[in-house]
C-alpha cells in the first residue's frame, strides 16, 4: 500500500512542478551525423571491360579443352591480382558422383 501511495504523489509532484537537472526543457546542441562515404568517390579498381574481353575472346585459348581454357583464364586473372570465382564450366562434368560422395 505504502508503494502505491509512494509512486501516486511521485507522478502528482512530477506532473505539477518543473522539471529540473538533465530533463530540463533547454535542449543541448547535438552534433551532426557524418555524411556517409559515397563508393563513387574513390577511383575504380577493377579491370576494365576491354581487359575482360581481351582475356575471354583470345584466339589462342578458344582452341583449347574446355578445363584448359578455364585454367588458362584463371592465370591470366591471377595475373591481374583477381580471383576468378566464376567458372563456366559445371562441377559435374569434372567430378564423377562417386568421388564426390
Amino acid at each position: 500500500m505504502r508503494d502505491l501511495i509512494a509512486r501516486s504523489l511521485t507522478w502528482v509532484l512530477r506532473l505539477l512542478l518543473p522539471a529540473q537537472g538533465q530533463h530540463s526543457t533547454t535542449a543541448t546542441p547535438t552534433t551532426p551525423e557524418p555524411a556517409p562515404v559515397s563508393p563513387w568517390s574513390r577511383p575504380w579498381t577493377a579491370p576494365s571491360s576491354q581487359e575482360v574481353r581481351a582475356i575471354f575472346q583470345d584466339e589462342r585459348t578458344q582452341e583449347l579443352p574446355p578445363l584448359q581454357r578455364e585454367r588458362v583464364w584463371a592465370a591470366e586473372f591471377a595475373d591481374l591480382g583477381l580471383d576468378y570465382d566464376f567458372p563456366t564450366m559445371p562441377l559435374g562434368s569434372l567430378v564423377g558422383r562417386k568421388g564426390a560422395a
